[in-house]
This record gives structure tokens, C-alpha cells and sequence, in this order.
């Protein structure tokens, strides 16, 4: 079988299960205790994905902050940042956000085949940046496999919600980072953490709980999703699953 990377899902969420309200302003969830613990978790991996949707709402840049961390990146011989990832089915992305203009890392972006041509004409002139075919519709296991070929060992996963579902529900996530902040958002309109779908490791195979930390006024809860048998360590490649993972339209 082809090989993947590792992969780590990362999110934080409300008591009652959001990862944001339906406010144009972005909700905090962290504090700078956790965010620094993120930080931390990014400098550590090869590659960080987010969805489409994440950049348009959140605009997030996706770079190591800590000056030492980054040379310890260098270092070792990497970019002072892992590569930036995202995918996309509908291939409306904005060559000015910060996922394209912050930092002089590599970028990816993986697009549904009807969407090659309008995100490669848009994507036109920025620097650093590759567009892939990956399918119709959008395959998942195509991104993998793509990325392990390109030395991509340990994938970092943010969000946002629809992201999460897919790689949960294809089984293909190996560990979860999940912070749960102390307060309730309750609004039905807001995105949570994951969507409706057929979750292989519930309620059949119980996740593997690795730890807990408290962190200021949050929690953090660590999750191998392989079961007892789950493995972690950084760097660490894993074989696809048997099921092929498919992301249709809602990754934006």
C-alpha cells in the first residue's frame, strides 16, 4: 500500500462542541499558554492543512511565531515554517491572503479537476506555490499520497470543521489534539467541531486517550485514534487505510 503521513488533527472548541460563533469576529477559544503549545505542535511537523473555507474566515498566516523555534528549524535543515496546504473544490481562494503572502514557505494547494483551471489562473505570479489535481471529486487519499511523495511524514490538520469530518470519517486522522474552552457559544448557526458522518472509531473502536493537560483556564485532551495499538513519535509514516477518503464540495 502507499505510504501517508501522520496525521494530527488540531482543533479547539466551546464546552458544548463550536469552534467559532456566527459573528464576523473570530471567537478565541485559546489562551496564549495553548497557542503557544500550537506553536510548538507546528514547529514540530512537515506540513500544515487547512480547508479552503479557514482561509476566507479566518485569514490565518500558518507560520512557526517563536524566533527560536524557527531556528531550530533551520537548523535541522528545514524552512523556518512547515509547507502550507489546503484544498479546495470550488477554487475560490484569494492570491492575497496570508496563506500565499506570509513567509517565504512552500504552498499546495489541492483542487477538485473542475476547479484546475480557475485557481491556476488566479494563483497566477504568487511565489512558492503548486497546484495539484486532486480528482473529482476532491480525494483525500490523493492528497496523501501526493504529499508523502513530496518527503511530507507528519501532517498537521486545522481546521476547520468540514476538514475535520473528512479525515475523521475516512478514517484516515492517527491523533487528535482537542482543547475544550470553558464557556458555551449555543447558537445553531455557528461551525462545530465536526459534522454528521459515519465515524469508524465510534462507536465501534473506543480512541485511546494519551493525555490530559490543563492549560491556564483550558483543557487539552490528546487522542490516538488508532486504539491501544496507536502509535505517535514525530516524523512517523503510516499506510493508507483500506477505505479511500473522498471531499466532496464542502472544502470550499
Amino acid at each position: 500500500m502507499a505510504e501517508r503521513p501522520y496525521v494530527l488533527l488540531s482543533a479547539a472548541m466551546s464546552v458544548d462542541g463550536y469552534i467559532d460563533d456566527a459573528t464576523d469576529q473570530r471567537l478565541l477559544l485559546s489562551d496564549n499558554a495553548d497557542l503557544d503549545r500550537v506553536d510548538e505542535v507546528r514547529a514540530g511537523v512537515d506540513a500544515i492543512l487547512v480547508g479552503a473555507n479557514t482561509i476566507r474566515r479566518d485569514n490565518p498566516r500558518l507560520l512557526v511565531r517563536s524566533p527560536a523555534r524557527r531556528e531550530q528549524r533551520v537548523t535541522r535543515g528545514l524552512p523556518e515554517s512547515p509547507i502550507k496546504v489546503t484544498v479546495t473544490s470550488r477554487g475560490d481562494l484569494d492570491p492575497t491572503a496570508a496563506f500565499f503572502t506570509a513567509g517565504a514557505v512552500q504552498k499546495i494547494v489541492y483542487a477538485a479537476g473542475p476547479a484546475m483551471g480557475k485557481i491556476r489562473e488566479r494563483l497566477t505570479g504568487v511565489a512558492m506555490v503548486s497546484v495539484v489535481d486532486a480528482g473529482d471529486p476532491l480525494d483525500l487519499g490523493v492528497v496523501l499520497a501526493d504529499l508523502a511523495s513530496r518527503g511530507v511524514r507528519r501532517l498537521m490538520v486545522e481546521g476547520g470543521g468540514t476538514v475535520h469530518t473528512r479525515f475523521l470519517t475516512a478514517g484516515l486522522a492517527d491523533e487528535l489534539h482537542l482543547v475544550i474552552a470553558p464557556f458555551f457559544v449555543g447558537d445553531p448557526a455557528a461551525p462545530r467541531f465536526v459534522g454528521a458522518g459515519t465515524f469508524p472509531h465510534d462507536p465501534g473502536r473506543r480512541m485511546e486517550l494519551a493525555e490530559i493537560r490543563r492549560i491556564g483556564d483550558v483543557v487539552l485532551l490528546r487522542y490516538l485514534l488508532g486504539g491501544p495499538t496507536g502509535t505517535t513519535g514525530a516524523h512517523c509514516s503510516r499506510p493508507t487505510r483500506a477505505t479511500t477518503a473522498t471531499a466532496a464540495g464542502a472544502t470550499g
